[in-house]
C-alpha cells in the first residue's frame, strides 16, 4: 500500500464535493464509524461521496497511487476494520427513484432499504429487503440478499435489472446481461470484488400488505418449538417463510417487557397468501407450547421491521453462519445441547435457524454468484461484544455451535452473514469452488492489482 502523507498526493482529491478526511479531523470518526462497532475504521483517508463523479475521481486517485479502497454505506456489514487506505463513504448518497408502471427502483449507493420503502409503499410496491429496512441496499444486494420473503420470491440479487459500477482504472460502467455481462454475474452475489456500485436498479413486487410478526415462548419450550417448527417446515407452501430464533436479551430499557432480560424462543414469520389460510397454517405452531406473546396480524408492507424487531441503534456485534443441508432429530439434539435452555449462560444474544428452499432453491435466470441454493435451512449467530473478555467468550460460543452443526452443513456461508472473514480459504467458504473459481479470474480482469482488498474479498488470478 501507498501511504498518504504528502499533500500533493491529494491533489487530485480536491476536485471532490463531499468532505475528505484524515485522522485527527473533527468529523472524521463520525464518518468512518458504521452500524456494527465492533470494526473500528482508520484509513489514512476518507471520502464522503456525494454523487457518483466522487467516486470516479476517488478511484482513479486509488489508482494511480496504488491506494487499497473499502466502501462503507450503513456499516451493518462492517466486521473487518479497515486500517490504512482510502474509505469511501456514501451515506450521502440516498436518492431513491420509482417507476410505478415498470415497477422498478433506481437507488443511488447509500440508500437504506427505508429509503425505498417510503417512496414505493404509496404506490403498493414493496422490496425484497432483509430483516433490517436499516441496512444499505446495495451492500445487502451485492452480497446476493437473503430477504424475509425470500422462500416467496428467491433472492434480492435475482431481481437485479442493471448496475452502475465504477471499476478500479476509475471507468464508469453499466453491467447488465448484454452489457459487461462478467461484471454483471460478479455483482450479483460476489460482493465487493471487482468495483464501486453507485447505482442500481431492480424490480418491486405488487405486495401491499403481508401476514407477518412473531410468536413467542418462555425459553424452557425451546425444544418443543424447535422440533414443532422443524417437521412443520417439511409440509409448507412457498409462500409461508419463517425462522426459529433464540433469544437471550439483556436488561436494558431499549427492550420492551415482557422480554427484557429474558430467554425466549421465537418464531418470526411472513405468509404472502390469503390471509386466513396463513392463519390456518400458524395452528401447529400456536399449539406448540404456551405463548407469553403474539404479534402476527396482517400488516402494512412498509411495517416488516416489526417481524423480527432488530436492533435499531449501532452495537459491537461478532456474527457467523453455516448453511444447512437438512436438520434431522440427531441434528436437533446436537443444536440443543449447544444452545438451548441446558446452556444458560451463553453468551450469544441471537441464535436463528432461518427456513430456506421454495424460490431460494430455483436457479435465477440471469447466473449469479450466489451460494446457498442447496440449503434447506441457514443457522446464524449473533454476540454482543460489550469488552474483551465478553468477546472472548462469543468467539467460543460460536465457533463450538458452528463446528458441531458442521455435520450437517452443505460446507458453505453466505457472504453477508459469515462474519469477520478470515485467510482466502474461509472467505471461499461463501461461494463453490466452481463459483470462487471465477469470481477470482473475474477479480484478474477487473482489480488486477486487489485494490478492493478490505472485508470479504478474493485474490485476483490469472485465467
Amino acid at each position: 500500500m501507498t501511504a498518504i502523507h504528502h499533500t500533493p498526493d491529494l491533489f487530485a482529491l480536491s476536485e471532490i464535493h463531499g468532505p475528505v478526511l484524515r485522522p485527527g479531523d473533527d468529523a472524521y470518526v463520525a464518518e468512518v464509524t458504521g452500524f456494527n462497532l465492533s470494526a473500528r475504521h482508520n484509513p489514512d483517508i476518507v471520502v464522503g461521496a456525494t454523487g457518483t463523479d466522487d467516486i470516479v475521481t476517488a478511484m482513479r486517485w486509488a489508482a494511480a497511487t496504488g491506494t487499497p479502497v473499502a466502501v462503507q454505506a450503513t456499516g451493518h456489514g462492517a466486521n473487518f476494520p479497515i486500517d490504512g487506505g482510502l474509505l469511501i463513504s456514501t451515506t450521502r448518497m440516498t436518492d431513491v427513484r420509482i417507476d410505478p408502471t415498470e415497477r422498478t427502483a433506481t437507488v443511488a449507493a447509500g440508500a437504506k432499504w427505508r429509503h425505498v420503502l417510503d417512496v414505493a409503499a404509496p404506490h403498493g410496491l414493496a422490496t425484497l429487503n432483509g430483516s433490517s429496512t436499516d441496512a444499505g441496499v446495495v451492500g445487502y444486494t451485492l452480497g446476493g440478499g437473503l430477504p424475509v420473503l425470500g422462500r416467496a420470491y428467491g433472492y434480492a440479487a435475482d431481481r437485479v435489472r442493471s448496475l452502475q459500477v465504477v471499476t478500479c482504472d476509475g471507468t464508469l460502467r453499466t453491467a447488465d446481461p448484454d452489457s459487461e455481462p462478467d461484471l454483471f454475474w460478479a455483482l450479483r452475489g460476489g460482493k465487493g470484488n471487482v468495483g464501486v456500485v453507485t447505482e442500481l436498479t431492480f424490480d418491486l413486487l405488487e405486495l401491499p400488505t403481508v401476514l407477518g410478526g412473531g410468536i413467542y415462548y418462555a425459553g424452557e419450550h425451546a425444544e418443543a418449538v424447535l422440533r414443532t417448527w422443524v417437521d412443520w417446515t417439511t409440509t409448507l407452501p412457498t409462500q409461508m417463510c419463517s425462522a426459529y430464533t433464540l433469544l437471550r436479551l439483556p436488561p436494558i430499557p431499549e427492550i420492551p417487557e415482557p422480554l427484557r432480560g429474558g430467554f425466549w424462543a421465537r418464531i418470526a414469520l411472513a405468509w404472502t397468501g390469503d390471509v386466513q389460510e396463513g392463519e390456518n397454517l400458524l395452528t401447529p405452531i400456536r399449539e406448540a407450547a404456551p405463548i407469553t406473546i403474539d404479534t402476527v396480524e396482517e400488516m402494512p408492507y412498509a411495517a416488516m421491521d416489526r417481524i423480527y424487531m432488530d436492533p435499531q441503534d449501532p452495537l459491537p456485534a461478532r456474527e457467523a453462519c453455516s448453511l444447512l443441508r437438512a436438520l434431522p432429530p440427531d441434528a436437533l439434539t446436537t443444536f440443543l445441547a449447544q444452545a438451548g435452555p441446558a446452556v444458560p449462560d451463553l453468551p450469544l444474544l441471537l441464535i436463528e435457524i432461518r427456513h430456506m428452499g421454495g424460490e431460494l432453491s430455483r436457479p435465477a435466470d440471469i447466473e449469479d454468484a450466489i451460494c446457498g441454493r442447496d440449503a434447506s435451512y441457514i443457522l446464524e449467530t449473533v454476540g454482543v461484544l460489550p469488552g474483551p473478555e465478553v468477546a472472548a467468550a462469543v468467539e467460543t460460543a460460536t465457533t463450538a455451535l458452528h463446528t458441531a452443526m458442521a455435520p450437517y452443513g452443505t460446507g458453505h456461508t453466505m457472504v453477508n452473514l459469515h462474519g469477520t472473514p478470515g485467510d482466502e480459504k474461509d472467505r471461499a467458504r461463501a461461494w463453490t469452488e466452481e463459483v470462487y473459481d471465477r469470481l477470482t479470474h473475474t477479480k484478474e480482469t477487473y482489480d488486477p492489482s486487489n485494490l478492493l482488498r478490505y472485508g470479504h474479498t478474493v485474490t485476483p488470478q490469472p485465467a
